[in-house]
């Protein structure tokens, strides 16, 4: 349009027409002009350089792998350090009252497996399809976030080994006392129902007795050998959960499942069994605990510190080091 004429447009529309213009006359400039400072025979670059979009591609694969991989024991570590601040931070009742929870909450093992063995033939694959009921207790009290001391031997250890002062060693003591006790109370409480009531058919409270005098067995030594890796396994439940997401389930399940098939000792599984005995009259009260609810006590707590908690955190401690 010429000048004249775009001068006697409104200013909005004059605006327009010499950008109009200006824009007509860029597409007509030619391609190798100075102060493009290209050369049009050649085309043009990418702006991230030559490499770019190579490199683009590889940040991007790795960032995927990152996201796919499995994470590290530092990151479960932390996690799990997380989680113990947290439970040391909790009033006694409120751990008292999970813990009597878990106590009851463990009478399911014993229920769920007598009433498969009682119903299954008498073959010698009959303890592996029993034993599937063992886990029921510990899925209970898991999922449900109670407080059960083989659980918990693990995850309030760490804080003391890390910190290494009075202060939370006794905070630790005191939640481990807290939910034994309760833990124990509760396996009293369910066994006296089980023992004492008719809630169940006389098939079935046969086969709790039977369980009772198997667990009996093992005698003091046994009890405790067969809980160190009772103790192991429970507590390697915590460790594996907390990125374990949709699988939370079958890792407690395997495992569980592992601890009773192999016949191993439980102090909470195991002493709503021994219980159950000393209710029914089958057992002294001195027997079941001086020779089943100690020695496993025992064990357990060896697993799960020693071989668990101590292992797992020298190794986090021994990477930072190297680290430095």
């Amino acid at each position: 349009m010429p000048w004249p004429l775009i001068s006697a447009l409104p200013p909005r529309a004059r605006r327009r027409s010499i950008a109009g213009v200006t824009q007509t006359a860029s597409e007509h400039h030619s391609p190798g002009r100075p102060d493009d400072g290209r050369d049009p025979k050649k085309p043009p670059q990418d702006e991230h350089g030559p490499g770019g979009e190579d490199q683009q591609e590889e940040q991007e694969l790795e960032d995927e792998a990152k996201e796919r991989s499995s994470p590290s024991g530092e990151v479960v570590y932390h996690a799990i350090m997380q989680e113990a601040d947290e439970e040391l931070e909790r009033p006694s009742s409120a751990l008292f009252w999970s813990g009597l929870a878990a106590g009851m909450s463990m009478g399911f093992s014993f229920i769920a497996e007598a009433v498969l063995r009682a119903h299954l033939p008498h073959e010698d694959w009959r303890p592996l399809i029993a034993k599937l009921g063992y886990s029921v207790g510990f899925v209970v009290v898991i999922l449900g976030r109670q407080q059960l001391f083989t659980e918990n031997t693990l995850t309030p250890v760490l804080p003391v080994m890390k910190r290494k002062d009075l202060k939370t060693l006794g905070n630790m003591l005191r939640l481990w006392g807290v939910v034994l006790a309760a833990n124990l109370l509760g396996a009293l409480a369910i066994s006296l129902l089980l023992a004492k009531t008719p809630a169940f058919s006389e098939r079935v409270r046969a086969t709790f007795i039977e369980l009772g005098h198997l667990s009996m067995a093992n005698g003091f030594g046994g009890a405790m050998l067969k809980g160190v890796f009772a103790g192991w396994l429970i507590a390697l439940i915590v460790w594996l959960l907390p990125f374990a997401e949709a699988a939370r389930f079958f890792v407690i399940i395997l495992l569980t499942w592992l601890v009773g098939a192999a016949e191993l000792t439980h102090v909470i599984a195991g002493a709503v069994e021994v219980f159950t005995l000393s209710w029914a009259g089958e057992k002294s009260w001195i027997s079941t605990v001086g020779c089943y609810v100690f020695p496993t006590l025992i064990g357990n707590i060896i697993g799960g510190v020693t071989l668990v908690a101590a292992l797992n955190h020298a190794q986090i401690c021994a990477g930072k080091e190297h680290g430095e």
